[in-house]
């Protein structure tokens, strides 16, 4: 896996263009560039890093492929467990206010092969990236089935949208109410499938969800090449036999205690270390860093189960060491 940073140099400044709720706890935002040029590019899977004013810093999917004007969109949902994020943006900021965002990055890409069919699972606001893989899917003419859960119909965002011509219709987008009739609820096997080597399934949504459709996927036999996910959130960690270790910087070859209480991202910046943060919870991949030796204690999302038997890198702002000292290429 290639590592991946954001650069203070890739920070954009734009403005709301539009603000649109789409339901009660759900609002769309149109970011544009201050000046009216071109936005960089990006592909279905994308997402932005965005700074909310006075608060922190979260990442939100593109949820609308590119087109001739030079925007943005993204669709926030109404945490109520929210820790100064979801709750400061939809309350605090409007149409005609001013944000920074980081340039789009993509860890959860299509597969690239054309004649491959795509399995896509949405859960509630986990819409937003599968939405802009279906309109990618369709504009390049390429197979896809889309199913998309929630609890109710009118807490789902973009039901219309999937309808529309160009991005699906009913042989091959579904939409599944949970308090709907029962012959339309999810069938989470069937809608998978056998595997093959040109299916590639994707999802995105609440944990529990998400962890449903890859322990079935898995369960049908499907290998971990062939699933692809994107968590919004990592559950807490942080556990009271937490125990401190040590990192060894190769580079300067400094030994950095990591305390029992602290996480090894801010223990290498108390150090002056430069270590690049952006989710804290081990979803973004922003902070990966390479591991020479030591066994990391993986806590994070990001990672693939291979990839993380691997241990050769691993994601300091959340996890952790089995050993007394990990060695870390900075």
């Amino acid at each position: 896996m290639e590592l991946q940073s954001i650069s203070a140099n890739s920070l954009l400044h734009v403005k709301v263009a539009a603000k649109v709720w789409l339901t009660d706890d759900i609002a769309s935002y149109e970011l544009s560039t201050l000046s009216g040029d071109a936005l960089p590019a990006f592909e279905a899977g994308a997402h932005i890093d965005l700074h909310v004013p006075n608060g922190p810093v979260r990442q939100y999917s593109l949820y609308d492929l590119p087109g001739e004007h030079a925007r943005y969109r993204i669709a926030v949902l109404r945490d109520p467990d929210s820790r100064g994020g979801s709750v400061k943006l939809l309350e605090d900021v409007h149409a005609g206010d001013t944000l920074t965002i980081s340039a789009p990055r993509n860890h959860f890409a299509l597969h690239s092969a054309t004649n491959d069919c795509s399995i896509l699972f949405a859960g509630g606001i986990g819409i937003t990236p599968i939405l802009c893989m279906a309109q990618q899917l369709s504009s390049e003419r390429r197979p896809f089935e889309l199913h998309y859960c929630g609890r109710t119909l009118s807490g789902m965002a973009f039901v219309d949208r999937l309808q529309e011509t160009g991005v699906g219709d009913e042989s091959n987008v579904q939409v599944h109410v949970d308090d709907g009739a029962p012959k339309q609820q999810l069938d989470a096997r069937t809608a998978i499938g056998a595997p093959s080597d040109d299916k590639h399934l994707y999802v995105c949504g609440p944990g529990g969800f998400m962890d449903h459709i890859l322990a079935t996927a898995r369960a049908l036999g499907w290998d971990e090449e062939h699933l692809h996910r994107e968590y919004f959130a990592a559950t807490s960690s942080a556990s009271s036999d937490d125990e401190a270790f040590e990192i060894e910087v190769v580079s300067s070859g400094e030994i950095v205690k990591v305390a029992a209480g602290q996480s090894a991202a801010h223990a290498l910046l108390d150090a002056g270390f430069d270590v690049s943060l952006s989710c804290e919870q081990g979803v973004c991949g922003t902070c990966m860093t390479k591991v020479l030796s030591g066994t990391p204690d993986h806590r994070d999302l990001y990672l693939t189960d291979d990839e993380r038997a691997g241990n050769d890198v691993f994601m300091p702002c959340c996890s952790r060491s089995k050993t007394s000292r990990l060695m870390l290429d900075l």
